[in-house]
């Protein structure tokens, strides 16, 4: 049995990791600002901001754990400019700040994300970065903050910037894909054959795990993508979601048309609406293939757990429960 702290246990991925946690028998605590999604977690829930240092600092001394993993952040890309993130840039600092006295420390995990570089554009180095949202700007600054400050932490760690993770406990975007196809108004570009490196939830997991424990040469310093492999078809996973639920394959229609009504959404939220279907922004990040390196992470993790269609199956099954 391992202590494990987790920042931002009550979020998506976070959510997902706690319970693999528990089930495996670890002592584990979930600090977050927000209560647990699922309530079986509330005995290993502590309220608090990684923002507010004292609070942290506290809590973690008072943990000792051997083993950190901080997922906690502000992910929506509404932000106006990127001071409106300090969760992402002021809330990692204070984050090693809290692992400087930890005796018991053995690996640290800090989670990035893919919007540290704009979908299609491909890092030459762990370095190389090319946001396109205040977001991706705010994960730059923090994944610069854990490279100038970590030394300052005794113990292996990592960069781990997970891709477009779907699953059970998801929100936006994500869980509007999978009810667009459900509710049958999905629309894929007529004969675009788009690949995209997506990852399910549960095979997400299972990687964090698995470098939690695996030799410590194979990840120290590294920056890591969580992402299944190999890259899978947008239209065909759209159409294995429909099969599986018992709906009509989606339909498809002439990009051009599409391109208008992307248009037309920028004119909408450009007069105020906060967020309509489709943009240009929406349509560009469709229709660019999204696709990463991972034979380092391959070789760490091996096959990984759930296959698409398996992964699907369990997501539709959580949907149903939340009707």
């Amino acid at each position: 049995m391992s202590r494990i702290f987790v920042t931002g246990g009550s979020g998506f991925i976070g959510t997902n990791l706690i319970q693999s946690l528990i089930d495996r028998g670890d002592q584990v605590v979930n600090y977050d600002i927000k209560p647990p999604r699922n309530i079986d977690h509330n005995s290993v829930w502590r309220r608090g901001d990684i923002l507010d240092p004292h609070t942290l600092i506290g809590t973690v001394n008072d943990f000792d754990p051997e083993y950190f993993i901080h997922l906690a952040a502000r992910t929506d890309l509404e932000g106006r400019n990127v001071v409106e993130y300090p969760a992402n840039t002021d809330g990692v600092l204070n984050i090693i700040n809290s692992l400087k006295t930890c005796a018991s420390l053995k690996r640290v995990f800090f989670t990035s994300s893919r919007l540290v570089c704009r979908i299609g554009y491909l890092p030459r180095s762990q370095d190389d970065y090319c946001p396109d949202t205040y977001y991706g700007e705010s994960k730059v600054i923090g994944e610069n903050l854990v490279r100038e400050n970590v030394l300052n932490i005794p113990c292996v760690w990592a960069i781990l910037r997970p891709t477009s993770i779907w699953g059970p406990w998801f929100d936006t975007p994500y869980k509007e894909f999978f009810l667009s196809i459900l509710n049958s108004y999905y629309i894929h570009p007529k004969g675009q054959r788009i690949f995209k490196s997506f990852g399910y939830v549960g095979n997400s997991v299972y990687m964090i795990e698995k470098m939690l424990f695996c030799e410590s040469s194979r990840i120290h310093a590294k920056t890591l993508y969580l992402t299944d492999y190999p890259p899978i078809e947008v239209k065909k996973w759209a159409d294995l979601i429909a099969v599986k639920s018992g709906k009509r394959l989606p339909a498809e229609i002439p990009l051009f048309f599409l391109k208008f009504f992307a248009a037309l959404g920028d004119l909408l939220k450009h007069s105020g609406w906060k967020n309509p279907p489709l943009t240009r922004f929406r349509l560009n990040n469709l229709m660019t293939d999204m696709i990463y390196e991972t034979s380092e992470v391959e070789s760490i993790c091996g096959q990984l757990p759930y296959s698409v269609e398996q992964g699907v199956e369990l997501t539709l099954e959580w949907l149903k429960l939340q009707k």
